[in-house]
């Protein structure tokens, strides 16, 4: 079997969709795709469906749905399959679990390239950690779960995966400006700062690709949107780190012009005092 949540949810065992169509049922389907391998308690399931609006009839109507789900697995193994569909979405003690290796989930494979990517800049191999963080990244296919109606279980994660990119994109384009890619990234950044208009991670990456390209002019105006923008939505000057990088331009400091610092650090932090 193998399951997709970077993007719409899709299941498929031996080339067949087992993705329900009824909204409570995918959610389940959805919930079980985090924990492959693993127990999930009834109560979870019941607080992801029904909150704290729990129906009387909430039991008997959980294992409605899982039948649903094992319907759709036992038709997609056919006839002649070895097992049955209730050894792949087992009872078990308070709950129920999907037995799958971890890896038939794509949130699995994209976590341990993550890891691999996050090792490999703390080791100082750039080249291959802007690899591997672009090949978790490539793996997303929209929105995680843009399909599926996520209550208070399913919200907590699809969070959690939203930041994970995010904080995965900056640290890739930490990698691509240490390895002197800055034009490559301009277009990129333009679009990441528009779509995260306070985040002065990305912004501090745009000023630096921008400064690099020989646009310090460009750069020290995306400062001054910024900080606009901050003083007028939340009344607050920009981070120090920010302002620091801005002062290094305005005296066009050379220390701007080292590509790869020994400083494994983010390039937030990079010029930090």
């Amino acid at each position: 079997m193998e399951i997709q949540v970077l993007g719409p949810l899709t299941a498929t065992l031996n080339g067949v969709s087992i993705v329900p169509t009824a909204s409570k049922p995918r959610q389940l389907l959805a919930l079980f795709a985090f924990s492959p391998g693993r127990i999930v308690p009834v109560s979870t399931l019941m607080e992801e469906l029904w909150g704290t609006a729990l129906p009387q009839s909430a039991m008997t109507t959980l294992q409605t749905y899982v039948l649903q789900l094992r319907r759709r697995l036992g038709t997609a193994m056919g006839p002649d399959a070895p097992g049955n569909a209730k050894e792949i979405l087992a009872t078990r003690h308070g709950g129920y679990l999907l037995q799958l290796p971890p890896d038939s989930v794509d949130l699995h494979r994209y976590e341990q390239l993550i890891a691999g990517g996050q090792q490999a800049f703390e080791q100082g191999d750039d080249a291959m950690a802007a690899k591997l963080l672009k090949s978790a990244l490539d793996m997303w296919d929209g929105p995680a779960l843009v399909d599926v109606r996520a209550g208070s279980v399913l919200s907590i994660e699809i969070i959690r995966l939203r930041e994970s990119r995010l904080v995965t994109i900056e640290r890739r384009i930490d990698a691509d400006l240490r390895l002197g890619r800055h034009g490559e990234l301009i277009a990129e950044l333009t679009d990441l700062i528009a779509r995260h208009p306070q985040h002065e991670g990305l912004y501090s990456q745009a000023m630096i690709a921008l400064y690099r390209s020989g646009r310090q002019a460009t750069a020290l105006d995306v400062y001054r949107r910024l900080r606009k923008r901050l003083i007028d939505e939340l009344g607050v000057e920009p981070s120090p780190q920010l302002q620091r990088l801005h002062q290094m331009m305005l005296t066009v400091d050379p220390a701007l012009d080292v590509v790869a610092s020994e400083r494994r650090t983010s390039t937030f932090d990079l010029y930090a005092a």
